[in-house]
């Protein structure tokens, strides 16, 4: 008969047979069941009523292991997400889910992260050169204080997505619309921009020096602070776009400002007037 509680018993635990805390409620429950049946039968019952009535015992307990088998799946995810402080350059993470992922002071330069789904993932600290999230999700990402010189994020999700005070000389954003991204305090140099469109962010004492923005769109976004030097705007198209720092003018921003070009930039009247009373060449810009 015992042997038919544990057939029993293995049946209902089929479904749950890669959670390791199921298959130890498993063992505990066969043990219990084993004694309660031996209790029947020692009451003078007989093995087939002994054995329905301590199979009528069990209740219940298909929910409490699908939850338990949902907790181990999550906490196995949760370390398999977990790559901090590792040596991983020019590894593949093309396509994965990994939500919530930790990268924190890694190498990784190299590294594909191509289609990933990385919402919520944390690069701090880590040296990401050369890195490849074209396509990727990379909303509510961490990429802060960090090198990813020459990275490419062509066509990726960039949503309320952090890089400050990081290096992205020469990194590549083409093809790409960035929404309440930050970028206060990087320098951005080389970088490139074609045909992005940017809605939000910040842009607080970025290093843009030299930078072309030819063609870009720009919506409710703050650059105040940067390093504008022979920026261009040629061609681009600036809403609600704030040049202002937010201390006093000085003769090195003035100066600045004189040197960015904005020919054929189609802007609203209010970027317009601020950049016109800082004394920005508005000459070939189009007003709204």
């Amino acid at each position: 008969m015992k042997e038919k509680i544990s057939a029993y018993i293995d049946g209902l635990f089929a479904p749950y047979t890669g959670a390791e805390s199921a298959q130890e409620l498993k063992s505990d429950l066969l043990a219990d069941l084993d004694e309660r049946f031996d209790e029947l039968v020692a009451q003078g019952k007989d093995e087939a009523t002994a054995l329905v009535e301590t199979l009528d015992s069990i209740g219940d307990i298909e929910e409490t292991l699908g939850e338990m088998a949902a907790l181990t799946g999550a906490l196995r995810r949760q370390v398999l997400n977990h790559f901090s402080a590792s040596s991983l350059r020019d590894s593949d993470f093309s396509g994965l889910a990994l939500r919530g992922g930790k990268f924190d002071s890694s190498d990784l330069k190299g590294a594909d992260f191509s289609g990933a789904d990385l919402t919520g993932g944390s690069f701090k600290a880590s040296s990401l050169r050369g890195a490849n999230f074209d396509r990727a999700d990379l909303t509510d990402c961490n990429f802060t204080v960090l090198d990813l010189r020459e990275a490419s994020f062509r066509g990726a999700v960039l949503v309320r997505t952090r890089f400050d005070k990081s290096d992205l000389g020469g990194t590549r954003f083409g093809q790409t619309r960035l929404v309440d991204c930050s970028f206060s305090m990087s320098d951005l140099r080389g970088a490139e921009w074609d045909g992005c469109v940017v809605e939000g962010g910040d842009f607080q004492g970025a290093g843009l020096r030299g930078l072309s923005f030819e063609g870009v769109t720009f919506r409710g976004v703050s650059l105040g602070r940067a390093d504008l030097k022979r920026t261009s705007f040629r061609g681009a198209v600036l809403q609600s776009v704030s040049f202002q720092p937010p201390f006093a003018l000085t003769n090195k921003y003035y100066t600045a400002i004189k040197t960015i070009c904005f020919d054929g930039a189609q802007m609203d009247k209010l970027t317009y007037n601020s950049l016109r009373g800082v004394g920005a060449n508005l000459t070939g810009a189009i007003c709204l």
